[in-house]
């Protein structure tokens, strides 16, 4: 398959190929049929490429398990590599082959163990169409020396596609990569421990990868964890990491945060998370008198400061955590809402507020704010003269439509806010405040506003641009201009008036 045809990318191509063959299945259960599909082609084609490294050697160490280890990559036996699988896509049992496939990977290869999809063979998958898919997967080889990042690509848009056909009824596996983009530049994640405690299908540990290696960083100064309550889910993160090579610890199974804390001894430099948005049957009920609820008891019926609270707790002292937070959460409140706001504000631990624009994500049509808290916002600046000040952004105005129900923020609109905030939080002379786009409040000026941190209420409204000419000047030409349409609205009546009349009809 060409890499490209016209204006339609690579990635696209794939799509629009692999969705025809969907047949009777949503978009929730195609998923894993074909994210699980794709990860098994790239762990084989990456095998065969030392495979056949290792032929051209001559030593005969082709089938040498050690060999593919010591670079980590995966063993895939003989039963499993793609070869077999493509010479029986047109057999009524390849459901069976590939869930056979899928065992035996995992029975080779611990970290991947209980990761892979293995119910290919359920009667509800078409068999034929399940061929066909395998045809046309067949079609692309997914690990070159030179593409090495081909799959990640494919994966990537693949899960966007997929956030976009489940809409309302799915997507919270996955954050729009221009919002993660946002969060990584503004707290720009390079070295120590990054933790996301629902870190759905791992969006925010592979843009922060991509971080680092666009900073000529080192990917072993990153450390990865993570939790996430859905099960499918966290298989696809596992898979993502596997696919980037990225050692994360996600736990050995999916759970609930709340309730099992998987990293409860884990104090993260950084924290890059998107929460479910206002979860109200999270259990918090069972938990008033839980240690991480340092600043208030969160609501039982709203989860938003249950998981704000949460990740304070998981702050390193000079850790800075990037959260994704329904609009509500800055100005409720409702059930101790307010009073946790407060709290958190006097502790001066919010360092910036982002609003953003609306129709960004896949799961909500509602629109979300960026939370920056800062556990050492003084010792964090390089000078330290300003105390208990907090940044403001209105986005809202920022980002294009790229279809009828979603916006996305261009690399341009992402570093419009990540400098904002970085020349503010540097204090280099560069930052001073924008109206109608930032605006850098005290904690004086937040306690007039009774701790609401709506952006809108600081930013003011943009100035127009000023044209030159007097105010009173064009009151006068407008007051003449109302007065000319009025007169001409009073000859129109008349003449209507007149002509009813001469019908028969008196007014």
């Amino acid at each position: 398959m060409a890499e490209t045809t016209a204006n339609i990318g690579f990635e696209e191509q794939l799509w629009k190929a692999a969705d025809k063959l969907r047949g009777s299945m949503d978009a929730s259960e195609y998923k894993h049929v074909v994210l699980g599909l794709i990860f098994l082609k790239y762990i084989s084609d990456k095998f065969e490429t030392k495979y056949h490294e290792l032929v051209a050697e001559g030593l005969g160490f082709e089938e040498e398990r050690d060999e593919y280890l010591a670079e980590n990559i995966f063993w895939v036996p003989k039963e499993a590599r793609w070869g077999h699988i493509r010479d029986n896509a047109k057999s009524e049992k390849i459901g069976q082959i590939i869930d056979d496939a899928m065992i035996a990977i995992e029975k080779e290869n611990d970290t991947l163990k209980n990761v892979l999809e293995k119910r290919y063979a359920r009667p509800e998958i078409d068999k034929r169409r399940l061929g066909e898919l395998v045809d046309l997967i067949s079609t692309i080889k997914l690990h070159t020396k030179e593409e090495k990042d081909l799959l990640g690509r494919v994966y990537e848009y693949f899960l966007g596609k997929f956030a976009d056909a489940e809409g309302k009824g799915g997507g919270e596996f996955y954050t729009p990569t221009c919002v993660v983009k946002t969060l990584v530049e503004m707290i720009e994640p390079f070295r120590g421990r990054i933790y996301d405690p629902c870190c759905g299908s791992g969006g925010m540990f592979v843009q922060s990868e991509k971080f680092v290696e666009k900073n000529q960083g080192r990917l072993t100064d990153l450390a990865i964890y993570g939790q996430e309550l859905n099960a499918t889910t966290w298989k696809i993160c596992r898979m993502n990491l596997a696919i980037r090579g990225l050692a994360g610890n996600i736990g050995p199974h999916h759970d609930d945060t709340f309730h099992n804390d998987l990293h409860k001894n884990i104090r993260a430099d950084f924290i890059l998370a998107n929460p479910p948005f206002n979860v109200s049957d999270w259990g918090g009920d069972l938990l008033k008198e839980d240690a991480r609820w340092q600043y208030g008891i969160p609501p039982a019926g709203n989860a938003n400061y249950a998981w704000l609270e949460h990740m304070i707790y998981h702050l390193s002292p000079n850790g800075i955590a990037g959260i994704v937070l329904a609009n509500g959460s800055l100005s409720s409140n409702t059930s101790n809402e307010g009073e946790i706001r407060k709290n958190l504000l006097e502790a001066d631990l919010v360092d910036c507020i982002v609003a953003m624009p609306d129709k960004l994500f896949y799961s909500t049509g509602i629109p979300a704010s960026l939370w920056i808290i800062n556990r050492n916002k003084r010792g964090n600046r390089k000078h330290r003269d300003r105390d208990k000040e907090i940044l403001f952004i209105d986005a809202r105005h920022l980002g294009g439509m790229v279809d009828r129900t979603h916006r996305e923020l261009n690399e341009k609109d992402i570093h419009k806010i990540a400098d904002t905030y970085h020349e503010w939080r540097n204090l280099n002379g560069k930052y001073s405040d924008i109206k109608g786009f930032c605006k850098s409040a005290t904690l004086d000026e937040v306690k007039e506003n009774d701790y609401i941190l709506t952006p809108g209420r600081y930013v003011g409204i943009k100035e127009e641009k000023d044209d030159g000419i007097p105010f009173e000047e064009k009151m006068d030409k407008l007051t003449s201009e109302l007065s000319e349409l009025f007169a001409k609205s009073h000859q129109l009546e008349d003449e209507i008036r007149k002509n009813l009349r001469g019908i028969g009809y008196g007014i």
